[in-house]
């Protein structure tokens, strides 16, 4: 992601410091706000529609921006990421948990970073990497940082009695048809992120040479962008994909609903940034995606961005069945207080 510019920002927080008595996330959070402005008025330039702000830095300092995957990964830097800023500064503001808000923006902006960091060094932009590069490992160590310390935020438990909660976990899948529906999706989800894996790691099977030249060439686009992005989806993505149709299945798994949260922002980022590079006119000829095949391209990747959100939003409207289960004892106890 074009996080160079975040660099300047970050050293200053670190350097000076938060204002006195400001709590250390929204001033962080006011850091990547400005980050995201600035990403926005990158895009808007480079596509014709305003001149004269960033054109020398990202020349000299990024010029993997101007590329397709670049540019998408600005305009979504600068519309979906500041507007979560947003959100987090009025739930922030009105004393309301921002803790799911914020589990979603870090994923979202997890997967930016080390899809857009990991392509510029294998990617045949390499060459054109500048010291500049090396501003986003302060970035990278602030964002691990404000990820922690989303996660030992207090979750925002729903009051379920242990009887509901127990009632909810004893319901076999074949009652929850809902939930069954999902493991399907999840199923296909892993299948297809499992097939595409295969592909850009050069599977000699027929079905993988047809669909990398036919369906979806901009896989094989020596840009690293769409490579780095399927290897984080074989090897990160379908291991989570797995765990999550088991905590759909068995009740009690309560580490899902925070992590379905981050993967489902870092699915949406990547998906939108894939999906709107194999179109882009910035993107080779040869690699964009075929006309022929179109529709079916994007029906296939936005129902693959689809199956996490579904997770998320089921997660966060029913959590009882992913809560802890209450000890016998604790819950005949709470029911005669």
């Amino acid at each position: 992601m074009p996080h160079t510019e975040q660099g300047f920002g970050i050293r200053d927080l670190l350097f000076w410091g938060v204002p006195h008595g400001a709590p250390p996330l929204p001033a962080v959070f006011v850091v990547f706000s400005f980050a995201s402005a600035v990403d926005l008025i990158i895009a808007l330039e480079e596509d014709g529609i305003i001149s004269g702000f960033m054109e020398l830095y990202v020349r000299e300092g990024d010029p993997h921006l101007r590329t397709a995957h670049g540019l998408l990964t600005c305009y979504w830097d600068g519309t979906v990421h500041y507007g979560l800023c947003l959100a987090m500064a009025g739930a922030l503001g009105k004393r309301r948990s921002y803790r799911a808000l914020g589990l979603f923006w870090l994923g979202s902006l997890l997967m930016s970073a080390v899809v857009f960091l990991l392509g510029n060094l294998i990617g045949k932009y390499s060459s054109e990497l500048s010291p500049a590069f090396l501003l986003n490992l302060p970035y990278l160590l602030l964002l691990t940082w404000t990820g922690l310390r989303l996660f030992r935020q207090p979750r925002a438990l729903p009051s379920l009695s242990p009887e509901k909660i127990a009632e909810e976990q004893r319901k076999p899948l074949y009652q929850r048809p809902q939930d069954l529906l999902l493991i399907l999706i999840l199923i296909l989800t892993a299948a297809f992120t499992f097939f595409r894996g295969m592909v850009v790691l050069d599977c000699p099977a027929d079905s993988c040479f047809d669909y990398t030249y036919l369906h979806e060439p901009y896989l094989r686009d020596p840009v690293g962008y769409p490579k780095v992005q399927m290897l984080i989806y074989l090897f990160y993505l379908l291991p989570f994909l797995l765990l999550a149709i088991y905590g759909l299945a068995w009740p009690g798994c309560s580490w899902l609903p925070d992590w379905s949260l981050l993967v489902a922002g870092a699915v949406a980022q990547a998906q939108f940034a894939h999906l709107g590079s194999s179109l882009h006119s910035r993107t080779p000829f040869p690699y964009q995606t075929p006309d022929e095949v179109l529709w079916s391209f994007l029906l296939s990747n936005v129902l693959y961005a689809l199956g996490p959100q579904l997770l998320a939003l089921r997660c966060l409207r029913s959590p009882a069945f992913f809560l802890p289960a209450a000890a016998p004892g604790l819950a005949r106890a709470k029911k005669y207080q």
